[in-house]
């Protein structure tokens, strides 16, 4: 083989390793930013109660604030820190993406007398609210046990105390 012929082997040779470790390093890459992708959507979502599908199974959270309980509409649909909520009206969508962290609710949706005395992390009762200091907090409310009664008998400002520091200790398990 003359020198012509092996210094063009060799650059096709050098070029095609060229391109196989470009592959190779777009495919780490790729992997890379897929992983990330599963793990923060999944990790987003051990905060919230998505039963459902949604936070507050699928009710209005700015409705709330005006003592309206009422499902959301799937044409309001808004996704929010990996986790979707539904809204009634376009107005009140533009109300949660002005200000989310007003509207959500404590607790990441959980029931929040289930979080203050227990530390666990229970279903809820859409209808069975309260907003307490302009938050939202959401209850348990099936088979004879109103938790949001239990909440106030029991001193809610104590349970939402307590609940606030089960809360971190539940979120900082992740």
């Amino acid at each position: 083989m003359d020198s012509h012929k092996k210094e063009t082997l060799k650059f096709v040779i050098i070029f095609n390793f060229h391109r196989l470790s470009e592959k190779i390093k777009s495919m780490k890459q790729f992997i890379t930013i897929l992983f990330l992708g599963i793990t923060t959507t999944l990790f987003s979502q051990q905060d919230y109660n998505t039963k459902k599908g949604y936070i507050a199974q699928g009710y209005d959270v700015v409705a709330y604030f005006n003592n309206t309980v009422i499902k959301g509409d799937k044409k309001f649909t808004k996704k929010h820190d990996g986790v979707k909520l539904k809204f009634s009206s376009k107005k009140n969508l533009e109300l949660f993406n002005a200000n989310p962290t007003k509207y959500l609710p404590q607790y990441g949706g959980y029931c929040a007398f289930a979080i203050g005395k227990n530390g666990e992390k229970v279903s809820i009762n859409p209808k069975t609210y309260e907003i307490r200091d302009g938050k939202l907090y959401l209850f348990y409310n099936a088979w004879g046990t109103n938790t949001l009664k239990l909440w106030k008998k029991e001193g809610a400002i104590e349970l939402k105390k307590q609940a606030d520091k089960n809360w971190e200790k539940l979120r900082s398990k992740k």
